[in-house]
């Protein structure tokens, strides 16, 4: 394990199995191949003057969480509350929750978490501004509250100038909290749309005397695309430390910067044109993403696995030259990575062809 970063390396647990021997289904994860993924995006970043604001939703992971800020991120994004207080307990700093937050428990749980690191979330309503401004004043600490705006991606937030502008006079009033700039999630292929939606709402907000400290966008699709960068301030991007088959169709990553996959056993070939894995809706995603089938089966391309079961892969071997036998262990490429990952509690790290441990997934299941 000496070659692998010390935030991975220290926060292995020691097996007694090698890949040979590991029950399946299990994920896999090719450290060489991550790490090389977070170096490569965070160089990236650097050079396009934009600060890197990796989301963790994809690994849950604190010991990724914190090779992406030893590799220079400025902070992170999570999804959830429950996110936030796993990241927080590790002593990660500067934290921005991209979901907007409602309910008394959920907001305490928010103050909570804003009382011992720099938080900031979105809002997209008076509603939610409030909310967040009462959570930290009743917690002794300050919320940095972005306005969410509708830039094309047809999610949450505002997509009028003066509607942004207002809200964020709002955010600069309230105790408790304190504006903090734009956020969007653009639409895929939508970064000259997001670029002039952006640039309008900050001359709207500069209008009423706001500054704008930061404007942040996100997306993994584009995000090697250098047009409509120029009025960001930070990125927030989460399935590039993994990639996936989703990420590979778009030609956002090559095949052989994909670092997660599924091992699976083949338990039945009930017909010629049939086999069985143990791998179903309860290891790969239900995401079809506009592919065909649930997943790429790297020994056997030519086959599609056409359904999930709860603990069974469906596959259409018809055309593949040499179909595979009861017994054959195969790698599958899930088609979105951020699901498979909240599936289990460990995931195996893989270094220099051989297992090296296995990783917690700390945030699994925290999505509230």
């Amino acid at each position: 394990m000496t070659g692998l970063p010390e935030p991975l390396r220290s926060r292995l647990h020691p097996l007694d199995r090698t890949l040979d021997t590991l029950e399946t289904p299990a994920v896999l994860i090719d450290a060489d191949v991550a790490d090389a993924n977070l170096v490569r995006w965070q160089q990236r970043c650097d050079r396009a003057g934009v600060a890197n604001r990796p989301h963790i939703k994809t690994h849950r992971s604190v010991a990724w969480a914190l090779r992406q800020l030893e590799l220079g991120a400025e902070g992170i994004t999570v999804q959830t509350v429950g996110e936030a207080e796993i990241m927080a307990d590790a002593g990660i700093s500067d934290i921005f929750l991209t979901t907007n937050v409602l309910g008394e428990a959920k907001l305490a749980r928010l103050g909570a978490v804003a009382s011992r690191c720099s938080l900031s979330v979105v809002a997209d309503s008076a509603e939610i501004v409030d909310a967040a401004a009462a959570a930290a004043r009743a917690a002794g600490a300050t919320i940095t509250v972005l306005v969410e705006c509708d830039t094309g991606g047809g999610r949450c937030g505002l997509a009028d100038p003066a509607a942004i502008a207002a809200l964020a006079l709002r955010i600069a009033g309230s105790e408790g909290a304190k504006f903090g700039g734009l956020m969007t999630y653009p639409g895929a292929g939508k970064r000259l749309q997001t670029e002039q939606a952006l640039q309008a709402a900050i001359a709207a907000c500069r209008g009423t005397g706001l500054t704008v400290p930061a404007v942040s966008s996100g997306g993994s699709p584009d995000m090697w695309k250098d047009d409509g960068l120029e009025p960001l301030t930070e990125y927030r991007a989460g399935t590039y430390i993994y990639n996936d088959r989703a990420l590979l169709s778009r030609g956002t990553a090559t095949l052989d910067q994909c670092a997660m996959t599924v091992l699976a056993t083949v338990v039945s070939r009930p017909t010629a044109g049939r086999a069985i894995i143990d791998a179903g809706s309860k290891a790969l995603t239900s995401d079809l993403l506009g592919l065909d089938g649930y997943g790429l089966v790297l020994e056997h391309p030519d086959a599609v696995i056409y359904q999930l079961n709860e603990e069974h892969g469906l596959l259409d071997v018809s055309r593949c030259s040499a179909p595979p036998s009861v017994g054959d262990r195969v790698h599958v490429l899930p088609n979105h990575t951020c699901v498979v990952t909240n599936l289990f509690d460990r995931l195996f790290i893989v270094s220099g062809g051989r297992l090296q441990g296995a990783l917690p997934v700390e945030a699994r299941g925290r999505s509230i």
